[in-house]
């Protein structure tokens, strides 16, 4: 049976399906939640499909990342207040592999991508065992570098692609070979 996706905050512009996905983002988009800045978005896009139990999503990305906080990547929601966000951010003049976990309140962490071209594919691998996500993070055919463990409720949650621009509209970004499947092995070090 083929998995049912939605979107959450459609973009204006779009193209295509969770094979391979193209989006231009609309302006002022974002997921945050008080941490630093203080104030709540929830106005990113993410397409999303229902998801229960230990899994691994996967997907590939590239983006034309020019603007502060341009950002795309895989998202896992159970809510407004309760997700994982991660993927590559644009910060201070430089590609990052960024993760973000809300529990009620946002943090943020982030891995400089020193010398990694703007227009290089991107793979990011997300794993939830029982009440734990690992995201993990390659560039081609390099082992995967897990980047967070962090701790994750168990319940029902959607899966999926996202996109953001808070500092404007137009960011590019395609997405490929996304798939939802069993859990990897729990091992975190191969």
């Amino acid at each position: 049976m083929e998995a049912t996706f939605f979107w959450l905050n459609e973009p204006k512009a779009w193209s295509g399906d969770a094979r391979r996905l193209a989006l231009r983002t609309d302006g002022a988009t974002d997921f945050w939640r008080k941490t630093f800045y203080g104030f709540e978005r929830d106005s990113g896009h993410a397409f999303l499909t229902p998801v229960e139990g230990d899994f691994t999503a996967s997907v590939t990305v590239s983006g034309r990342y020019e603007e502060l906080y341009d950002q795309a990547g895989l998202m896992l929601r159970l809510d407004a207040a309760n997700w994982i966000k991660c993927g590559i951010e644009f910060t201070d003049r430089l590609m990052h592999f960024s993760v973000v976990v809300t529990r009620g309140i946002s943090d943020w962490s982030v891995i400089p991508l020193h010398g990694v071209s703007p227009e290089a594919p991107l793979s990011v691998r997300l794993t939830r065992h029982d009440d734990a996500v690992r995201v993990q993070f390659r560039f081609g055919d390099t082992p995967w570098q897990m980047a967070r463990l962090c701790p994750f409720p168990t319940a029902s949650a959607f899966v999926g692609v996202t996109a953001c621009s808070p500092e404007r509209e137009g960011f590019e970004a395609v997405f490929s070979d996304f798939e939802v499947g069993p859990p990897i092995a729990r091992a975190l070090h191969d």
